[in-house]
């Protein structure tokens, strides 16, 4: 059981609930800080920890975006309250994707901030490298399925972001089967197509 402290965190329209594994799905940039932005806000303002992973190309981008929410960047950053990094950085280390480090990474974050005195790790992650010929890119799906296992552990808040222009349509069925929470149409809500991890993760694989 997740016990709360502080202030009740909301996302996309409604609070959060215990299930804090949420695929964000977006249509373009700027909707995507439309819907993210109070949110984003909301965890300055709580003494919570952002930790944004990104795109490298659009890192200038993200800043610019973050200042015009309102966010004394400079002053987030050497605060240690704002991790931004790339994709490189964090999923795509080393030119390739490995799950099991990257959930083992995860973990230790959450670990990290809540010894840092953080209430809440707020993390928000693009997830388009996954369209990159990344070797092990292919594993995104049992990762978010797995990362069912991690979070309920802790009370820490993780945003998957997707560009529906870059996703086809069985991808986007197997990320909403991947997570209990959705954002769609800007509106945060249970996720009828959720399945657990443990029976995802014992379907057969695919011919």
């Amino acid at each position: 059981m997740i016990k709360e402290k502080g202030k009740q965190a909301r996302l996309a329209g409604r609070p959060l609930g215990s299930a804090r594994h949420i695929c964000a799905f977006f249509r373009s940039t700027a909707e995507k800080y439309d819907v993210l932005g109070s949110f984003i806000m909301e965890g300055f303002a709580q003494d919570d920890k952002a930790v944004h992973v990104i795109d490298p190309a659009r890192k200038i981008e993200h800043c610019r975006c973050l200042e015009n929410l309102g966010i004394e960047l400079s002053e987030a950053l050497h605060s240690g309250k704002l991790d931004l990094m790339g994709w490189d950085d964090a999923h795509v280390r080393h030119g390739r994707f490995d799950q099991k480090e990257m959930l083992a990474r995860m973990e230790d974050m959450f670990r990290r901030n809540a010894a840092l005195g953080f209430g809440m790790t707020r993390y928000i992650a693009d997830m388009e490298w996954s369209q990159a010929a990344v070797p092990g890119a292919r594993g995104l799906i049992e990762f978010e399925a797995r990362l069912n296992y991690l979070i309920p552990k802790y009370r820490d808040t993780v945003v998957c972001t997707y560009d529906l222009a870059r996703f086809n349509a069985t991808t986007v069925m197997d990320i909403l089967r991947t997570h209990p929470m959705a954002i769609i149409g800007g509106i945060l809500q249970e996720n009828p197509f959720f399945v657990s991890p443990e029976e995802f993760l014992e379907e057969p694989p695919e011919a």
